[in-house]
């Protein structure tokens, strides 16, 4: 494998770069301008290869933190008055427009800037001439073809593995066949069938069930892509405490991706839910309110509220920001200007 080619300039554009064929993400710095969608040749983890660039590279700019409450969500705009009132006088009953085509913010595109390079980030090999597309496109329509003989080569070895897909790479003569398995596979005489069949360099690659999910792709239960396909090609460890501390269904069922394994988008909430949670009464605690004492049920992070119960079936939801920890006492309070409120008589 040819070694990532790095460079000493000290600031660059540094791109995010992504390889359809096997969902391969990184970093790549370049010297000039590239705008999503071009075409580039990079070292990947399997050799030089061919990927399209989706962007600049995301850069910190200050707007939030971890446990910040003020991000309202994905989209961080917040257009003026002017223009919001704009958008709420657009069409949007066709069934064809998408709400982000009148979002302001949205429609502004990132323009790429130079930053400091950080770390051991490759630069890009070159941009790809049209040969390389051309050759591209030609080893995309033979992947189909030489995916049918692999398999057909599996059945007559009698091999317990399962073909997921086939690559061939761009920057030298061979394919990749990526498979899984539920153990170790003896595929040598295979091998030697296929290099006979393809006269070519041949490597067989054994995945685990998610990266199953991460090579093809597929629609997950919210009706999206795959995270693991779209969004990272890198698969978090998630597990059931995870949904447990978001208050989640803990039917394997319904927190369980088409792997087989928990949802991947379990793991992006997670470290708020517990910063969150840290900073308030953990359940079960007793609080006394207006000379009666109170049960926190139920800590609500999606409302910010926390849910207080008590004899007779009587319930209360209180702001996370009425509580405070009394250091004095050990105990955790509600401010009395909201108790006085609260149970007042008007």
């Amino acid at each position: 494998m040819k070694q990532k080619r790095y460079n000493s300039e000290e600031f660059a554009y540094v791109y995010v770069v992504k390889n359809p064929s096997y969902n391969d993400i990184t970093l790549a710095a370049w010297d000039s301008v590239l705008y999503a969608g071009t075409p580039v040749i990079y070292d990947t983890r399997y050799g030089l290869d061919l990927g399209f660039v989706l962007g600049p590279a995301p850069q910190p700019d200050g707007r939030e933190s971890a446990g910040d409450a003020s991000v309202h969500g994905a989209c961080l705009h917040f257009g003026t008055e002017a223009e919001e009132a704009a958008e709420e006088e657009a069409d949007l009953s066709s069934r064809d427009v998408h709400q982000c085509e009148y979002c302001m913010g949205c429609q502004v595109a990132k323009e790429p800037e130079k930053i400091k390079v950080e770390g051991d980030v490759p630069w890009l090999d070159h941009l790809a001439t049209p040969s390389e597309m051309a050759k591209y496109n030609e080893n995309s329509a033979r992947e189909e073809r030489a995916s049918s003989i692999c398999k057909e080569k599996i059945a007559k070895h009698g091999l317990n593995m399962k073909l997921i897909t086939s690559h061939f790479l761009l920057g030298e003569p061979k394919v990749i066949f990526f498979f899984t398995a539920d153990e170790r596979v003896d595929f040598r005489d295979l091998v030697k069938d296929l290099v006979a069949v393809f006269k070519m360099r041949i490597e067989l690659r054994q995945v685990g069930v998610r990266d199953e999910s991460r090579l093809i792709g597929g629609l997950s239960v919210c009706g999206r892509d795959y995270c693991c396909h779209c969004i990272t090609d890198k698969m978090q460890p998630v597990s059931i405490k995870m949904a447990k501390e978001q208050n989640l269904s803990l039917n394997s069922m319904k927190i369980s991706g088409p792997c087989g394994r928990l949802l991947c988008c379990l793991a992006y909430e997670y470290d708020y839910y517990v910063e969150e949670k840290a900073n308030m009464p953990p359940e079960g605690t007793k609080i006394r309110i207006d000379h009666d004492l109170w049960r926190v049920s139920e800590v609500n992070i999606l409302s910010r509220q926390v849910v207080l119960s008590a004899s007779e079936n009587r319930t209360l939801y209180i702001p996370f920001e009425e509580f405070y920890y009394d250091e004095e006492s050990a105990h955790w309070c509600v401010n009395e200007e909201y108790q006085d409120d609260l149970f007042s008589p008007d």
